[in-house]
């Protein structure tokens, strides 16, 4: 698009948005027996990538639909709460695992996340910092939860306000959003899960002793 020739530039530049322009490419209709013209040779060019972004546009859109469904099935508590779109409650469940129940507690979570505060005291100063371990992908996913909640909830926004008044930086009201956010995300998420765990089944194991046929029967759960 910038190196097209002038016609064509100024054909892009009424549209203000990428998809705008992305539609007028994929309507050029360049000569396919006379592409010597640098003008013939831009439009195909550019028809071309925009007919592969429509084509990634419309994967994403089908993917997207079937996420939803998997991902609301899976935890619709979590996809209930404030902020959390089907993206974020998807990492967050890859996050957490099937097998929730070995977290012992919200706080393992938080620090599984990388969300859990940290000390970081000196003297007579006493204050946390930002834990930069944990999986940087759902701490992400945290932290956009976190941005969704200062903009829409008057909550948070009181919430921020208020310990912006008692001294507190951007950086600390953020870490303790996506502490609190991680409790509620971690309650939901153990009780969505545990309505789809399935109960394992017994296994019987037979402990030889001695001669064959004398044996130990122990059931196994």
């Amino acid at each position: 698009m910038i190196t097209a020739p002038q016609e064509l530039r100024d054909q892009l530049s009424d549209r203000k948005t990428l998809r705008g322009k992305v539609t007028v490419c994929s309507r050029f209709r360049p000569s396919g027996n006379h592409l010597r013209p640098p003008s013939q040779a831009a439009k195909f060019a550019l028809r071309s990538t925009a007919q592969r972004i429509q084509a990634l546009d419309e994967e994403i859109a089908s993917l997207d639909r079937e996420l939803d469904q998997l991902v609301a099935a899976a935890a619709p508590r979590t996809v209930q709460l404030l902020g959390i779109s089907t993206g974020h409650a998807g990492q967050l469940l890859v996050t957490a695992g099937q097998n929730i129940e070995r977290l012992r507690s919200e706080s393992s979570f938080s620090m599984l996340c990388g969300a859990s505060p940290l000390p970081a005291s000196s003297g007579k100063t006493t204050r946390h910092r930002l834990n930069y371990g944990g999986d940087r992908q759902a701490n992400r996913a945290l932290h956009l939860i976190a941005v969704c909640r200062l903009r829409y909830c008057e909550r948070t926004r009181a919430y921020a306000k208020r310990r912006t008044a008692e001294g507190k930086t951007q950086r600390d009201i953020m870490r303790c959003l996506k502490r609190y956010i991680a409790r509620e995300v971690f309650n939901s998420l153990r009780a969505d899960l545990a309505d789809t765990a399935q109960p394992r089944p017994a296994v019987s194991t037979t402990i030889m002793c001695g001669n064959p046929g004398f044996g130990i029967n122990r059931i196994r759960t």
